[in-house]
């Protein structure tokens, strides 16, 4: 009764949801492409039995990479099919697999657009990435006997708590979960808590431990320096949010005092704020370059990378790295990246999204907590950017750490082909 309830308000909602993608397509035109496969119309009829992965966007999708991977590899002949909510994750699908896997966006959760989805897609199994749960794609999924896995999950306490105030349809939903692969057992106890059944259980680690850094990223790293001045100090703000930018923006000036030539590399989290940070630069009178066009040279001060799929890169010609996300409430981003990259990493206080992560990195040495007021983070920067010897300690600690933690991605391959009864 309570899907019924929430189809029902789910398709009154529906215009809504479309106005509101168009109105997104303002900024990026992505969102306004390809509706047909929101209601689950579908471009092309991919081989039956095949693997899909669903990844809402950019971050799951490079969680996913791995896994794809190394399942191509051990099963060459399964089509692989992923999944997505958003342009920029599309553009990750490309830029990752090009023609290796069949894409296409994931429809809205309605029956009956998961009945023609399904009909041309004919999976062998779905693997959902971290915790993207749909009533009405579970119910679809097992009405046709086809296993549904949740891989990397985590769960937060504030996440758990939301969950059980909708157990109605949260508890339906984990009886139709095939498999709960977590990253860890805090987020299985919490998964268990909520009704899924004990046997459904595998803790796994986090897929986005087995990263591969490839061989050209440091060298191209390198290459950059020299553009910008090898003797530079450079500071990453990656993935950054609104409001990130301007803090880090606003600290430029009493950073520069204390480290002169100091390059502000500033990586927004989504396409539609590059033109948004690029104007908050040049509205506090600084020397601003965009990456989309040219290089930043001896004279820039802040760097605005406006281009997608170049982030390693880019952190590789980092001496410190700031992990977004979390110097406001949104919960962090990935800091596994720059640890692997064997650089400096620091993240802010709001980084429940990626807690065990952070304390694992945090008691290896290889990360540190900062500050999300001014003044102290404007002291722990300092003391970062002035201390050579201590950042060269923190990178080779995530380097380690990161090394250590391998090994969800083979476990995962083992239990697709086990689904998938290969």
């Amino acid at each position: 009764m309570a899907r019924f309830f929430y189809s029902l308000l789910y398709a009154f909602l529906l215009p809504v949801l479309v106005l509101r993608l168009w109105w997104r397509g303002r900024l990026n035109p992505g969102y306004r492409q390809r509706l047909r496969e929101r209601f689950g119309i579908l471009p092309h009829r991919p081989p039956a039995n095949g693997l899909w992965i669903h990844a809402v966007s950019v971050g799951e999708t490079l969680a996913a990479a791995p896994l794809v991977k190394s399942f191509q590899v051990r099963h060459p002949n399964v089509p692989v099919i992923v999944t997505t909510t958003t342009p920029t994750g599309s553009e990750q699908v490309q830029r990752l697999f090009g023609a290796g896997v069949y894409h296409m966006y994931l429809p809205y959760d309605l029956p009956w657009f998961w009945r023609n989805f399904l009909n041309a897609l004919r999976p062998g199994l779905l693997v959902v990435m971290e915790t993207e749960l749909w009533p009405n794609l579970l119910a679809c999924c097992e009405q046709r006997r086809i296993p549904v896995m949740l891989a990397n999950a985590r769960l937060s306490e504030k996440s758990a708590r939301g969950y059980e105030k909708f157990a109605a349809l949260t508890q339906p939903m984990l009886q139709r979960l095939t498999t709960v692969a977590v990253q860890n057992a805090a987020d299985g106890r919490r998964f268990l808590d909520l009704g899924l059944p004990p046997e459904r259980l595998e803790v796994t680690g986090s897929v986005k431990f087995d990263m591969d850094v490839p061989p050209m990223v440091q060298a191209q790293g390198v290459a950059l320096r020299e553009q910008w001045g090898a003797e530079r100090p450079v500071l990453a703000l990656a993935s950054s949010h609104a409001g990130e930018d301007e803090l880090l923006l606003d600290l430029y000036p009493r950073l520069l005092a204390a480290c002169p030539q100091l390059l502000l590399l500033l990586i927004p989290r989504h396409p539609e704020r590059f033109e948004v940070v690029t104007n908050a630069v040049r509205s506090r009178g600084l020397r601003v370059q965009r990456r989309s066009s040219g290089s930043a040279s001896e004279q820039t001060q802040v760097y605005v990378a406006d281009t997608m799929g170049e982030m390693l890169q880019l952190l590789a010609a980092a001496d410190l790295v700031l992990v977004g996300g979390s110097l406001i409430a949104h919960g962090g981003h990935n800091p596994i990246e720059p640890a692997a990259l064997g650089k400096a990493t620091l993240i802010g206080p709001h980084h429940m999204n990626f807690a065990v992560i952070v304390d694992n990195l945090q008691n290896a040495g290889a990360l540190a907590l900062v500050s999300d007021q001014a003044d102290e983070l404007l002291e722990q920067l300092q003391n970062y950017l002035s201390d050579a010897d201590l950042r060269s300690r923190m990178g080779a600690a995530g380097q380690a750490a990161v090394d250590a933690n391998r090994g969800a991605v083979k476990r995962l391959t083992e239990l697709c082909g086990a689904h998938l009864k290969l």
